[in-house]
């Protein structure tokens, strides 16, 4: 599967973007992998955002939960990443991510999108 995100750009502290991600998968398909997000600030580590099971179940790495939310939507190819209350450490490049033999996305995943770049201004 080959994965497309978009929707990244130049926020205000406090303000909200909506990441999507695109996938080529085949509908029947696409509804079995497991989706996330992912974000690597510069000089750090890849980290996870949010993971999004097949059947709709989600978690979130601590401090994302409350802010964001992720969500699929199967009959599109398509899964989003909803983020409020954007603060200055929020700056990253968002990456999607796909799984078809786990449960939950990890850095092991085996497909990746190219990333979009959140920048969130003080």
């Amino acid at each position: 599967v080959q994965l497309q995100a978009c929707g990244g750009g130049l926020v205000q502290t406090g303000g909200s973007l909506t990441l999507s991600c695109a996938a080529s998968a085949s509908g029947d398909t696409f509804s079995t992998y497991a989706l996330g997000w992912f974000r690597q600030a510069p000089g750090k580590e890849r980290t996870l955002v949010a993971t999004i099971t097949r059947g709709g179940q989600t978690y979130y790495t601590n401090f994302f939960a409350g802010r964001f939310t992720i969500y699929r939507d199967n009959a599109k190819n398509m899964m989003y990443l909803q983020m409020s209350g954007l603060e200055p450490e929020d700056t990253a490049i968002y990456y999607c991510t796909a799984d078809d033999d786990r449960t939950v996305v990890t850095v092991r995943s085996p497909y990746w999108g190219q990333g979009t770049q959140v920048t969130v201004s003080s």
